[in-house]
């Protein structure tokens, strides 16, 4: 199956797709050109909302506002207004790193791991950001946090450390703690690291290749089950959306592509789409 394009909108780093519920659109972010994106599939009409730094995940609130995991911390966040409230800062003693990948659990806590942006090291961290505000580090010794999604019983956790080209699977328990890993998937290296994950109603595991063209969907046992071309070298997330759930979304970058390339694939950094034949599930709403 091959993905086909959505909105030609050529975000810088587009990532951490999301369907919101609440509203029926489709929300995403671009990360270094610091907007937040949103997408009607009925009116296929956008809108972009700058906002004052770099969001790197985020999740919808009932108010219409968000929770977003800025490059140095926790934050309130309203797309309208523009305005930044904050919550806490994750890693102020590490300048070097930033958040990157997250999504909510099934119960609306907000889960976002870091990155080392200057030399790729194990120093950054897993943060989970409960209804009640409260930072938790769920673990460390992370070089680059990707693929946080949740089984549909939400007591699994998977995640990615990019550079191991590995998908590994956590118990967890939510809102608490992560328990035993084990290994899902490995990909080889020369063909792409995974990036961000969605899990659909089956309990597969979607993955967005970077520097792959594609997206693979995963058995949980770490079973291929398919792959799904993407036209574009750098897929960075993907999410199921649309009234019915059908729809796979897939984010795409822009990131550190050259010239050659971007003049092969000037839609690097658009949004694309694909119906795969099954139906995802609706990320939570952060419940604080």
């Amino acid at each position: 199956m091959k993905a086909e394009l959505v909105l030609d909108c050529r975000n810088e780093h587009g990532e951490g797709v999301l369907w919101n519920a609440l509203d029926r659109r489709l929300w995403w972010t671009d990360i270094h050109g610091k907007k937040l994106w949103a997408y009607d599939p009925a009116t296929k009409k956008s809108e972009s909302y700058p906002a004052p730094d770099r969001i790197c995940c985020f999740a919808p609130r009932r108010d219409g506002t968000v929770v977003a995991a800025f490059a140095d911390g926790f934050a309130f966040f309203d797309p309208k207004a523009g305005r930044r409230d904050e919550i806490a800062k994750v890693e102020a003693e590490l300048p070097q790193t930033r958040l990157n990948d997250g999504r909510t659990d099934r119960q609306g806590n907000l889960i976002a791991g870091g990155m080392d942006e200057k030399d790729g090291k194990p120093v950054s961290s897993v943060w989970l950001l409960d209804a009640n505000l409260k930072v938790t580090k769920l673990f460390g010794s992370v070089r680059c946090a990707n693929s946080t999604c949740f089984s549909p019983d939400g007591r699994t956790m998977y995640f990615a450390d990019s550079p191991d080209c590995e998908i590994v699977a956590f118990e967890y328990t939510p809102g608490v703690s992560v328990g035993k890993r084990r290994s899902v998937a490995k990909l080889p290296k020369e063909r792409g690291v995974p990036d961000g994950s969605c899990v659909d109603a089956e309990g597969f595991i979607w993955n967005a290749v970077w520097e792959g063209y594609r997206v693979e969907r995963f058995a949980p046992d770490g079973r291929l089950d398919r792959t799904i071309e993407v036209p574009v070298q750098k897929p960075t997330c993907v999410a199921f959306g649309g009234a019915d759930l059908d729809i796979l979304f897939i984010t795409t970058s822009r990131l550190g592509s050259g010239s050659e390339i971007l003049e092969r694939e000037p839609q690097s950094g658009s949004l694309f789409a694909v119906r795969p034949g099954v139906k995802g599930l609706i990320d939570a709403p952060f419940a604080g």
